[in-house]
């Protein structure tokens, strides 16, 4: 449970030091949910972290992180299916697989993807839940540290 809640501190960190225009913590409203996502080198991750995770650490693997929240007061977090698809601005395609992890409250679905320095992906991913289903799509521009 520690380490659980280690990775999310984690991810709000990195999410608030490295917000910019094109890098940090984002959301979108999709139908009835609030969705946030973020997408980010996985060297920003502590080692012990990632191992509990199995997440590759390397300069040019990056993480992909997305929360459901339903879109009402509370932000409850939510299951759901995601799959989707990371593609560079010459079309070369990543399939993402997602991984749920649960922290308390908190539901977090977790996918990496290949990247060279200064190399744009554009996202889109699917989300489903009984009847709705929605489309995330975002860009993101990965650097190697």
């Amino acid at each position: 449970m520690k380490k659980l809640v280690s990775f999310a501190l984690l991810l709000f960190v990195c999410a608030f030091a490295h917000a910019n225009s094109e890098q940090g913590a984002q959301f979108k409203n999709l139908g009835p949910w609030q969705v946030h996502y973020i997408a980010f080198p996985s060297t920003f991750i502590q080692p012990t972290i990632a191992q509990a995770y199995d997440l590759e650490r390397s300069n040019y693997k990056a993480v992909v992180n997305i929360s459901v929240l339903k879109n009402n007061t509370e932000k409850t977090a939510q299951k759901a299916i995601l799959s989707g698809e990371a593609r560079n601005l010459i079309g070369n395609k990543q399939e993402l697989e997602f991984k749920e992890v649960v922290d308390g409250d908190a539901i977090y679905y977790l996918a990496q993807i290949a990247y060279n320095n200064e190399e744009t992906y554009r996202f889109t991913i699917n989300i489903a839940q009984g009847n709705n289903q929605q489309v995330l799509k975002f860009q993101q521009k990965f650097y190697v540290d």
